[in-house]
C-alpha cells in the first residue's frame, strides 16, 4: 500500500529531474535578434545561452537547400527542428548558440545566402563581450547547405573593411573551426538530379562537370565551393557524412577530407555506415555518436586551443 502511495510521487520526482536536466543545458534563449538589415528586412538569429557558458560561441545553420517557404505563416529557417537535435547538446558543453535565418531561394540567389552568414559572424564578434565568448575563436556548425555555408566561412571567411561606416562591418567572418553535415563541398560534381536542381537555383545557372572552365557558369560554381578556397589557414574540420547519401554524394566530404589533408589542417570524416540524407541520418546501421564527436571537436580544436 505504500508503495502504490509512493508510486505518482516517484513519477513526478522522476519527470522534475528530466527537467531539470534539460534546464541546466540551456538557461535561456534570445529570440528573433537582429544581426543585420537587407532593404529594410531585419536579418533575425536566436541565442542559446547555456547554464554553465565556457565563453566560446557557435554559429548553427540548418540544412534548408538554401531555400526557404514562401509566405507570412512560414517558419524561419532558425527554428528548424535541426535545431531541436543538435543545440542542446552543445549548450550542455557550455557553448553559446547562436542559429540564423538568411536570405534564401527562390527569392534571392548566391552569394546572399553567405553574405548573411558573413554578417552573422561580424554581428557575434562585435558583440562578444555582450555575449560572454571570445571574439578570437569562433566555431561553425552545419548541416547540408548548412554545411557548406560554414565551409565557406571556414576556408574563404572574409575580412572586414577598415573603412566600413558601420563597425560590425569592420569585424572577420571566419571561423576558427567548423563541423559540416552531409555538406556540399564542390558544387561542380554534384551529380544527383535533386541536388543539381537545388545548386542550380542557388547560384541562377545550371552547371554540368563538363562545363567549360571559361564559361560564367563554371566560374559560379567554382566560386561558391569550399574546395576551393581551402588553404592551410582553413578552419580545423570534423565532416560527418552519410556513405549511402542520395541528395549530396559521400565523395564530397571524401574529396574535402583529401584536400584539407594535403593543406596541412586538422581534419576528420566521419563515416556514417548506411546513412542517407538527413540530420538523423535515415537507414544508418550502429551510428557512432555523431554529437558527442561534434562536441569534442570544438573542444579540442576550439575552446583548448584558444588563446
Amino acid at each position: 500500500m505504500r508503495f502504490s502511495r509512493l508510486g505518482p510521487l516517484v513519477v513526478a520526482a522522476l519527470v522534475l529531474c528530466g527537467l531539470s536536466a534539460t534546464a541546466s543545458a540551456q538557461s535561456r534563449v534570445d529570440t528573433n535578434v537582429v544581426y543585420g538589415m537587407y532593404s529594410g528586412a531585419a536579418l533575425l538569429l536566436d541565442v542559446h545561452y547555456p547554464a554553465r557558458p565556457n565563453g566560446f560561441g557557435i554559429i548553427f545553420i540548418p540544412g534548408s537547400g538554401w531555400s526557404a517557404p514562401l509566405g507570412y505563416a512560414a517558419a524561419p529557417l532558425k527554428e528548424s527542428n535541426q535545431v531541436e537535435m543538435y543545440v542542446p547538446s552543445l549548450t550542455q558543453a557550455g557553448y553559446t548558440v547562436f542559429a540564423i535565418t538568411h536570405r534564401a531561394t527562390p527569392t534571392f540567389r548566391y552569394p546572399a545566402p553567405l553574405e548573411d552568414a558573413q554578417r552573422s559572424v561580424r554581428f557575434i564578434r562585435h558583440n562578444a563581450a555582450k555575449y560572454g565568448i571570445n571574439p578570437a575563436r569562433i566555431g561553425g556548425a552545419g548541416g547540408s547547405s548548412g554545411g557548406h555555408l560554414v565551409s565557406m566561412l571556414g576556408t574563404i571567411g572574409g575580412p572586414g573593411d577598415a573603412s566600413d561606416t558601420d563597425p560590425v562591418n569592420r569585424e572577420s567572418a571566419r571561423l576558427q573551426c567548423i563541423v559540416a553535415r552531409a555538406a556540399p563541398l564542390d558544387l561542380l560534381r554534384m551529380s544527383p538530379s535533386i541536388a543539381k536542381e537545388a545548386v542550380a537555383l542557388l547560384l541562377g545557372v545550371r552547371v554540368i562537370e563538363a562545363t567549360p572552365k571559361t564559361s560564367v557558369e563554371y566560374k559560379t560554381a567554382w566560386a561558391a565551393s569550399p574546395i576551393n578556397h581551402v588553404s592551410p589557414e582553413a578552419a580545423p574540420s570534423l565532416l560527418i557524412h552519410g556513405d549511402v547519401d542520395q541528395t549530396v554524394p559521400f565523395h564530397q566530404s571524401e574529396m574535402m577530407e583529401a584536400a584539407l589533408k594535403k593543406a596541412g589542417v586538422p581534419v576528420k570524416l566521419l563515416r556514417i555506415a548506411g546513412g542517407d540524407h538527413g540530420p538523423t541520418f535515415p537507414g544508418a546501421t550502429n551510428p557512432p555518436d555523431y554529437k558527442a564527436e561534434m562536441v569534442k571537436w570544438f573542444d579540442t580544436y576550439l575552446r583548448k586551443a584558444g588563446p
